[in-house]
């Protein structure tokens, strides 16, 4: 029995505990790049760590380690940001941010926590509102740095991209500071994958490319199990794929449990008109 791209990325994913994030985000491009090699973009990554570790010294510090990694990442390879068209779905294909060395923050992020790894740094990706970061603990606490530049953000820099997203809060809520440590804790890899597909999903609803939209919301089903909300999303874009049957099973699965949710009544509106197309001779 063949294993599919989607049954291969169920069993990566199927534990908490020891989901490898560098191979699991890597599938994402398997719907896209059906040709993708995986073994060869796995080894075009190897190639980088090693060239990277032959040039560390074997007593190099955490910080040392940290500074050659930067270098080699953002000067010598030349990552860095898609900015001229930030909304390509390239940016969130592993593979293709490794060959074409242009990314958004979390796609270089995850290639950029793969290379610390190969060095002994346990770099942690950070689920940062509006922008995705990574940090390190070190001896004399934790360096939070920006996957766009690999520049390092101090406390003040921090509190200030975070304001934005506090707007709507109320302040009694906080006391007199941000609650900076909150938005600073590690990212599980579920959690990573979970934004990068969300991505993904962003840019082909805005464009109503809606078989791109199912490939990434079959994947957020198994992501995420428990999120009902995934599956009504998989249901709506059944139904834009004029699959009748598949969007009925997952819009009734839905309103199962949310019969009270504000989009409700709009997707009950759907319903007569899905079972309808069952009924017509194809």
């Amino acid at each position: 029995m063949t294993l599919t791209s989607l049954d291969y990325f169920a069993s990566l994913v199927r534990q908490d505990d020891s989901i490898p994030l560098f191979e699991s985000a890597l599938t994402l491009g398997q719907d896209f790049y059906p040709e993708m090699d995986f073994a060869e973009e796995e080894m075009a990554l190897d190639t980088l760590a090693l060239k990277l570790r032959q040039r560390l010294p074997s007593d190099a510090s955490q910080i040392q380690k940290l500074r050659m990694l930067n270098h080699f990442f953002f000067q010598e390879m030349a990552f860095a940001g898609n900015v001229n068209n930030y909304y390509d779905p390239d940016n969130s294909y592993i593979h293709r941010v490794i060959s074409t060395r242009r990314g958004i923050p979390i796609s270089l992020a995850v290639v950029y926590i793969e290379l610390a790894q190969h060095i002994g740094l346990d770099m942690k990706g950070v689920s940062f509102p509006g922008h995705f970061l990574m940090k390190l603990s070190v001896q004399s606490g934790e360096i939070v740095l920006d996957p766009m530049n690999g520049a390092s953000l101090s406390r003040q820099e921090l509190e200030e991209r975070l304001e934005p997203y506090l707007a709507h809060q109320p302040e009694e809520d906080f006391g007199d500071e941000l609650p900076l440590a909150a938005y600073l804790r590690a990212a599980h890899p579920r959690e990573i994958l979970a934004r990068m597909l969300r991505n993904l999903k962003a840019i082909f609803m805005e464009s109503q490319r809606w078989q791109q939209v199912l490939d990434v919301q079959e994947r957020l089903v198994i992501l995420l199990p428990e999120e009902i909300t995934e599956k009504r999303d998989r249901g709506l874009a059944y139904a834009n794929l004029g699959q009748a049957q598949a969007a009925l099973e997952d819009l009734e699965a839905y309103l199962a449990l949310r019969p009270h949710a504000e989009d409700a009544p709009n997707l009950r509106e759907m319903l007569p008109d899905l079972r309808e197309a069952l009924r017509k001779p194809s």
